[in-house]
């Protein structure tokens, strides 16, 4: 159990400091230090990251930021494939599901390493760029119709794919996925994605648990930990610059996936 809570500590921090995206370690976490396998994994990491985004998303809630419609679209839709991900995490050998794990690591790495070269205008991107889903500038939300409907809808349900399939929260599909096709601002798009992941997660969970899919002390312990660690987190999130918490989360990326590579050869 000590274990457990020290790892979920760990891991609740790397979420208080940077979002849903953090959620990506917690399943290398109960992989190498509780000695699971991934299927093991997926949803204990799943129960921790998604109620870390739950406290994150009734903040959200209560700032009026989420776009809780849209977020309801993609958790629907996501619920529905999720089960398919679940099923094709006991198709698939544990090493294809190492190496797209590593693979995704990878990618998360790179869009972090790229958004840390930026100066910083994330907003200002957001209104230049030409979106898909468009959003009223009176009222900040978007104008439905059948076009917005379809993108989000299929964003969902690509994550609800990797959700079951992987065990991870799904904020580092929604997060980029929103930035492009929509014209939402940043703010707007972690808490909505942090909603989407507490929604789609909680889904997940009980697919799994039909599954099969059992909870020992040792990983309740990682989750209520993970939980502690966030809280405290977030006191800090703050007061590191954004640009420095995205170079040390790209790098942390890339050295789980290589320790994740070489498991997976050896």
């Amino acid at each position: 159990m000590l274990s457990g809570g020290l790892l979920g500590l760990a891991v609740g921090a790397i979420l208080g400091l940077t979002g849903a995206g953090g959620g990506i370690f917690a399943v290398p976490a109960l992989v190498f230090g509780l000695d699971m396998d991934m299927r093991a994994a997926a949803p204990i990491a799943l129960a921790a990251v998604g109620m870390a985004a739950g406290l994150g998303a009734l903040q959200g809630l209560r700032e009026g930021i989420v776009r809780y419609k849209a977020a309801t679209v993609l958790a629907a839709t996501g619920a529905i494939t999720a089960p398919f991900g679940i099923t094709l995490a006991h198709w698939l050998p544990v090493s294809w599901l190492n190496l797209i794990f590593v693979i995704i690591m990878l990618l998360v790495a790179y869009r972090m390493a790229m958004s840390a070269r930026r100066p910083g205008a994330d907003d200002a991107l957001a209104m230049e760029r030409p979106a898909f889903c468009k959003v009223s500038t009176e009222t900040g939300r978007f104008i439905w119709g059948w076009g917005t409907a379809a993108a989000l809808g299929s964003i969902g349900a690509v994550t609800g794919v990797f959700t079951g399939m992987l065990g991870v929260g799904g904020g580092f599909i929604i997060v980029p996925a929103l930035s492009y096709f929509t014209e939402l601002r940043m703010q707007s798009i972690v808490a909505t994605s942090l909603m989407v992941v507490a929604l789609l997660s909680t889904v997940t969970i009980f697919a799994a648990g039909s599954q099969g899919a059992a909870f020992t002390a040792s990983a309740w312990a990682f989750v209520a930990a993970s939980l502690t660690g966030m809280a405290v987190a977030r006191l800090f999130a703050n007061r590191i610059p954004s640009r420095v918490l995205q170079r040390i989360f790209a790098v942390a990326c890339v050295a789980v996936a290589a320790i994740m590579l070489m498991r997976n050869i050896a």
